[in-house]
């Protein structure tokens, strides 16, 4: 499958280790377009790449105190495409951060753990499917009238 073919992802946190392990796992499992950024900032300067999906880390001031953080990205991402899906991503555990992150309209929230990988990978699965779905209803809905 060539490149243009591929879901375009964007991968976003500043925590290196984390960052490349998801990179991998998505290059190893998965057949997608990876592109991967350490801050919000320099994922809002690429979003003109058009990304199909981004998965967005929670607290994105682990490289500098004053970058901005995930909520503000996500509100950026959105003002640029609000149909560009964003999980969030975030080691807290905390349904008021999840709850957060929903009225800033994210997709989703996953909690980062050993088996993140695989909740963020079905997520993905059905958000695209349904992204499908809802283009063709809107498609038959035009011809019906």
């Amino acid at each position: 499958m060539n490149n243009e073919d591929k879901i375009k992802l964007f991968l976003v946190d500043d925590d290196a280790l984390f960052l490349k392990s998801l990179e991998i796992e998505f290059l190893d499992n998965a057949d997608f377009d990876i592109h991967t950024f350490a801050t919000g900032e320099l994922c809002v300067e690429n979003l003109k790449e058009n990304p199909d999906i981004v998965i967005l880390d929670f607290h994105l001031d682990g490289i500098n105190k004053n970058a901005m953080n995930g909520l503000e990205t996500l509100d950026k991402i959105k003002s640029f495409n609000a149909d560009i899906p964003v999980i969030m991503l975030s080691s807290q555990d905390k349904i008021d951060v999840a709850i957060k992150c929903m009225n800033h309209k994210a997709t989703d929230y996953v909690v980062k753990s050993e088996t993140a990988f695989i909740r963020l990978k079905q997520i993905i699965i059905n958000t695209l499917h349904c992204e499908k779905i809802e283009k063709a209803l809107h498609w038959y809905m035009d011809k019906m009238q």
